[in-house]
């Protein structure tokens, strides 16, 4: 089911399996896809993407508690029971303690012992267009790129 979408979006190809590079929120969604169909997903980059607390921890986190009456003690507990799933892909989290948007804490995946964590020096709206963020992202890439 998921991945005829993710086909169709080019992030899979004919053979069923592709590599995710998600940024912020994206960043949370490819983990999420990684561990639900990790027989689709070669591996996953995140670029400033919370791993705990879903917007507990962001700019939006007042949008979420005062204009969408959530939770977010409930939401952080939710995604800490999803974290107990690992994901079975090699993961990359970038991250930049010059993020403004997300705590760069919330970027470090404590759940799967995998990740590789790098820290960048860049803000959270420039990390899909800075240079040594996109050599770093290519490095990855060609890293899990079967022989």
């Amino acid at each position: 089911m998921i991945s005829r979408p993710l086909r169709s979006a080019g992030i899979c190809g004919a053979a069923g399996f592709g590599f995710i590079v998600g940024w912020s929120l994206g960043g949370v969604l490819a983990r999420e896809v990684a561990r639900e169909r990790p027989e689709i997903v070669r591996s996953v980059v995140t670029l400033g993407s919370p791993v705990i607390g879903g917007p507990k921890y962001t700019r939006a986190a007042g949008f979420y508690r005062n204009v969408l009456r959530q939770d977010l003690d409930a939401i952080e507990r939710s995604v800490d029971e999803r974290n107990r799933v690992s994901i079975q892909v090699p993961l990359t989290a970038i991250y930049s303690k010059r993020d403004k948007v997300v705590q760069w804490e919330a970027c470090i995946d404590r759940f799967n012992d995998q990740c590789e964590h790098i820290e960048v020096d860049a803000s959270h709206l420039s990390l899909g267009f800075d240079p040594k963020v996109l050599q770093l992202v290519s490095d990855h890439l060609r890293r899990h790129v079967p022989a």
